[in-house]
């Protein structure tokens, strides 16, 4: 076998909670282009049934609109539980901090006893945040992480890392076959152009011709992975006997400012840049190393940046004009 060519494990029907929103409407299609049938749950708080309507008329995919901290109204047989339901962005877990709290333990609180019951795969969408302000870089899975609990950012972060326990409990307490992924700056068509992170952000303003808000001095950096490549891993991930966690991310790291040039030389922009005061506790760097993503599961990310970008800008350009794309909140770091 080579590398990259991991077995699929023939998964019937689905469950994907937070599935009309970016990352999740991504995974569903997928799975359906994999045969696999997908019940898409979402609150819609951050989610969008735009999101889906490009799917919604296969007989395989439902959509049930339900909060994750609620007893979930699930009914016929489970074997893949994707839980992705969480307000991800800086705004909206700035916005929503009990909401998002009550996601990360209620939420997966119910989706595991959901993959429990069921006998199901599952696959906890974590995150880089766990990591914090990191000490270490690239940050490894066997990172403990640099996070402020008491931080504005310190909802998500300890959302995410209490939701990792909890999977871990499962796993060890139950024998529930679970599995956990670090998803790093993802970006790609679907992403609300003001929730606030800066690839969208940039996009919108520099498709506008608005100045380009650079937190900071700009020298902070990230790496930026296409949806297409977080999707893959995830799947991967979810195929595979491995109980993470897993760093799944971008390899090649950018400055801020790096990043909103190119994107206003890919979008034909003269926006102006404008430095803005950096967010509490943005990170300084932010890295991931895939290794155990590259040995494990075979997986490694492909879409260039410059390609993967355009494609972005190209989509929020079709779509800004005629309205189709809600705004979402102001920006607020990336």
């Amino acid at each position: 076998m080579e590398l990259g060519e991991l077995p699929r494990r023939p998964f019937r029907r689905a469950v994907v909670t937070g599935g009309a929103g970016f990352l999740g409407s991504h995974l569903c299609e997928r799975l359906l282009d994999r045969g696999t049938a997908v019940l898409c749950l979402d609150s819609f708080v951050t989610g969008t049934r735009a999101n889906v309507e490009g799917f919604r008329a296969d007989p395989r995919f439902r959509l049930l609109e339900c909060d994750v901290t609620d007893a979930l109204p699930v009914h016929g047989p489970v074997d893949l539980v994707l839980h992705f339901a969480s307000p991800a962005s800086p705004a909206d877990y700035l916005r929503l901090p009990i909401e998002t709290l009550r996601a990360g333990s209620l939420g997966t609180m119910h989706a595991l006893d959901l993959a429990r019951a069921h006998g199901a795969r599952f696959v906890l969408a974590s995150t880089s945040e766990v990591y914090g302000d990191p000490l270490e870089h690239p940050q490894r899975e066997t990172y403990w992480g640099n996070v402020n609990p008491v931080g504005p950012r310190g909802v998500y972060d300890e959302a995410k890392r209490f939701a990792e326990a909890l999977t871990t409990a499962y796993r060890t307490r139950h024998g529930t076959d679970t599995a956990i992924v670090r998803i790093f700056n993802s970006y790609g068509p679907r992403m609300r152009p003001g929730d606030g992170r800066a690839i969208p952000t940039f996009i919108r303003q520099a498709l506008r011709g608005d100045p380009l808000t650079v937190t900071g001095d700009g020298r902070q950096t990230r790496t930026a992975c296409h949806v297409a490549d977080t999707v893959a891993g995830v799947l991967a991930l979810a195929d595979s006997r491995c109980a993470g966690p897993v760093n799944i991310g971008g390899t090649r790291e950018t400055t801020i400012l790096d990043l909103a040039l190119r994107i206003r030389e890919l979008a034909g922009s003269r926006s102006p840049v404008r430095l803005v005061a950096a967010p509490v506790d943005d990170p300084r760097t932010r890295r991931p190393d895939t290794s155990r993503a590259r040995e494990t599961l075979g997986w490694t990310p492909e879409v260039p940046l410059t390609r993967g970008l355009r494609e972005t800008i190209a989509w929020f350009r079709d779509r800004l004009g005629d309205g189709t794309v809600p705004e979402g909140a102001s920006p607020v770091g990336a």
